[in-house]
């Protein structure tokens, strides 16, 4: 269940434990009934609280794959392998190091992952690897660089794009919806 809080209260039980007790919007009285259930038998519960990042909004998203297309065809080649490229030139990653033995695995959750290769640190080897983000994960900047370079791609090969005005609304709408 995914939800988002509008207030936090923090607390302490018998036990000087920490509660947190949240205001939620949109909830799910069913989900919530469920979770509390499932705890009531014994089970834990993942639970991950950060500040709500500005999401790229729908329109962003689908005039990505909007050019995506019109380049894949181009191009000679699919969106979706398309959008992998997109992401390695223009995409958010981050740096791990890995034990050699889970490299295949970590490449394998990833969208687009580099091995670049054996490093050590404190006197262990691991595999370090550059893990691209999915876009779903950007928030509107990381969004907008994303676009901006695609649209740049698709100028090069002549594909007509939106006016600068009406990308400019596209890009003052992210994180609206």
């Amino acid at each position: 269940m995914i939800a988002t809080a509008t207030a936090v209260r923090i607390q302490y039980n018998a036990d000087r434990r920490p509660e947190i007790v949240l205001t939620l919007t949109d909830t799910d009285l069913r989900q919530l009934n469920r979770l509390d259930e499932e705890v009531r038998k014994g089970k834990k519960l993942a639970v991950e609280v950060k500040p709500v990042k500005g999401l790229r909004s729908a329109n962003a998203n689908a005039y990505l794959w909007v050019l995506l297309g019109k380049l894949a065809a181009a191009l000679h080649t699919t969106k979706d392998d398309l959008y992998l490229l997109m992401l390695d030139r223009y995409g958010v990653y981050t740096h791990v190091i890995v034990m050699p033995d889970a490299v295949d695995r970590m490449i394998a959750e990833w969208r687009v992952a580099r091995n670049l290769g054996r490093v050590t640190v404190n006197g262990i080897t691991g595999i370090q690897l550059q893990l691209y983000y999915g876009s779903s994960t950007y928030d509107t900047s990381e969004m907008a660089h994303l676009i901006d370079g695609v649209v740049d791609e698709c100028k090069e090969v002549g594909i007509e794009t939106l006016p600068p005005d009406e990308l400019a609304r596209l890009k003052t709408e992210w994180g609206r919806e």
